[in-house]
C-alpha cells in the first residue's frame, strides 16, 4: 500500500465535503485561492509540516550564516576528521589522505595509504582516529579494495600516524567481493561502549538480507577488526558475527544521537526514498524488499499491495525526491546557538538535477518526532559530502566536485 502523506490526504477530504455543499463551485474556487496563497506564504521548508507545531515556531527561525573557505584544490574530498592537536584529516576519493593545519591544506598528502579502487563512486572514503590515537596513533580508513578480476570488496583498514607518514598499515576487515564500482559507501563512529561501527553498502541484489554477507549491514566491531563481543547475531548459525543491523542499501551517514545514545544512520534510497533510521541491535531495516523510492526505470521497489515497511523498521524521515543523503552530524556547539541540539544532513542532488546539492536542518521534538526541515547553501550548487563539528564549535563541510572544498560555517 502506497504512504500517503498528511499533505496529500486533506485536500482530497476537503473537496470532497465541499462538493456536496451548496454553491460548490463558489466554494471550491474560495478554497483554491486560498491554499494557493497559504503555500506562496510559508517559508521554504515549512510545507507538508504537521499542524500544532505553532509553539516551536521560535525555534525554527532561520539564523543568517556565512560560509568561509577553508581549502580548495581537493579531488571530490569524502570525509573530515580531527587530531587531539586540532589538525584535520580529509580523504579524497582518488586516494590521498590530506591535513589542513591552522587553516592552510598541506600541499604533500600523508604517504602510506594503500592502492584504492577509485572508480565512479568508489575509492578512499571514511578516515577516523582512534579515541586513544594520543597513546596509540592510529587512524582508520575505509576504502574499496581490488580484490580480483573485476571485483571489489569494502575495506576497514588501520595504520599508525607517524609524521606525514602511515605505518604497519594493515586491512583488518575486507568485506564479501562484487562485481562493481557504486554502492560501496562506508563511514565509521566510535560507540559509548568502545566499540567501532562501520557501515557498508548493498546497492544492486540481494546481499543486505544475507546473514552470511558482511555488504549492507551496519557492523560492530573491536578496535582490531574483530566482531565485537555481545553482537546480536553471535553464535547464531549462518550469520556473520560482527553484524549489528541488516537491511540497509547504500549507507553515508553514521552518528550517536547525544541525547538518547542511539545509533543513527541514512542511506540513499534508488530513485527517491532516502532516509534516516534509528538502529537497533539486530534489526531489519528492509532493503531491498521495502522501500519508499521507486527502482530508476520507474516502478515502486516495494510491493505498494502492502503496508510499507510491515515487518521491518521504518524511517524517521525520509525525502522523495532525493536528496542523495551523505554525511550526519548533530549540532552540540554554541558558536550557533539556535542550531544547538538540531541534526545537519548534507545533499549531494536533488531529484536526480545536477548543481543542486544542499544543507538539510531538520528539527525533531522531546519524542525524536520531525518538525521542520530547513534547506541551506542551496545557492553554492555544490555537492555536499561530509558535515561534521570541529572542535572549534563550527560545522565544517567537505564539497564533492573535482576542485573540491572544506566550508566552515559561521554566523554572519
Amino acid at each position: 500500500m502506497k504512504r500517503v502523506s498528511l499533505s496529500e490526504q486533506r485536500p482530497a477530504a476537503l473537496f470532497a465535503a465541499s462538493a456536496s455543499r451548496p454553491g460548490s463551485v463558489a466554494w471550491l474556487a474560495f478554497l483554491s485561492l486560498a491554499v494557493f496563497v497559504m503555500a506562496v506564504l510559508l517559508p521554504t521548508g515549512m510545507q507538508g509540516q504537521p499542524p500544532g507545531k505553532e509553539k516551536n515556531k521560535q525555534k525554527a527561525k532561520q539564523t543568517a550564516v556565512r560560509t568561509v573557505t577553508i581549502a580548495t584544490g581537493l579531488w571530490h574530498p569524502w570525509s573530515l576528521a580531527w587530531l587531539p592537536n586540532g589538525d584535520m584529516l580529509v580523504t579524497e576519493r582518488n586516494g590521498k589522505l590530506r591535513v589542513v593545519r591552522d587553516s592552510r591544506l598541506d600541499s604533500e598528502p600523508i604517504a602510506g595509504v594503500p592502492p584504492v579502487h577509485s572508480v565512479r563512486l568508489s575509492g578512499l572514503m571514511e578516515v577516523l582516529p582512534h579515541p586513544n590515537f594520543a597513546q596509540n596513533h592510529w587512524v582508520y580508513l575505509t576504502y574499496t579494495k581490488d580484490v580480483g578480476p573485476d571485483l571489489v570488496a569494502t575495506t576497514l583498514a588501520r595504520g599508525k600516524l607517524e609524521g606525514n607518514r602511515l605505518t604497519g598499515v594493515k586491512d583488518i576487515l575486507i568485506c564479501d567481493a562484487w562485481a562493481g564500482d557504486g554502492g560501496s559507501g562506508s563511514r565509521l563512529v566510535w560507540g559509548r561502549d568502545g566499540m567501532l561501527y562501520m557501515t557498508t553498502g548493498a546497492s544492486n541484489g540481494n546481499a543486505a538480507q544475507e546473514p552470511g554477507s558482511l555488504r549492507g549491514k551496519i557492523l560492530r566491531l573491536r578496535d582490531d577488526g574483530a566482531a565485537a563481543p555481545g553482537n546480536p547475531f553471535e553464535g547464531r548459525p549462518g550469520y556473520k558475527a560482527e553484524i549489528y543491523s541488516m537491511g540497509h542499501r547504500n549507507q553515508l551517514g553514521l552518528a550517536f544521537n547525544p541525547v538518547t545514545g542511539e545509533l543513527w544512520n541514512n542511506e540513499n534510497g534508488p530513485n527517491g526514498g532516502d532516509e534516516i533510521n534509528v538502529i537497533l541491535p539486530g534489526r531489519n531495516y528492509g532493503w531491498p524488499l521495502v522501500s519508499l523510492g521507486r527502482t530508476y526505470p520507474g516502478p515502486w521497489q516495494a510491493k505498494t499491495s502492502e503496508p510499507t515497511h510491515a515487518g521491518f523498521e521504518p524511517p524517521i524521515v525520509y525525502w522523495m525526491p532525493s536528496i542523495s543523503v551523505s554525511g550526519l552530524t548533530f549540532y552540540t556547539g554554541d558558536k550557533l546557538p539556535k542550531w544547538k541540539g538540531d541534526l545537519f544532513v548534507g545533499g549531494l542532488r536533488y531529484g536526480e538535477i545536477p548543481g543542486t546539492g544542499r544543507l538539510d536542518r531538520i528539527l525533531f521534538n522531546e519524542k525524536m518526532e520531525e518538525l521542520r526541515r530547513e534547506s541551506l547553501l542551496t545557492d553554492l550548487h555544490q555537492r555536499i559530502r561530509d558535515v561534521k563539528q570541529g572542535p572549534d564549535g563550527f560545522l565544517y563541510l567537505a564539497t564533492d566536485e573535482i576542485n573540491g572544498a572544506i566550508l566552515r560555517i559561521e554566523p554572519k
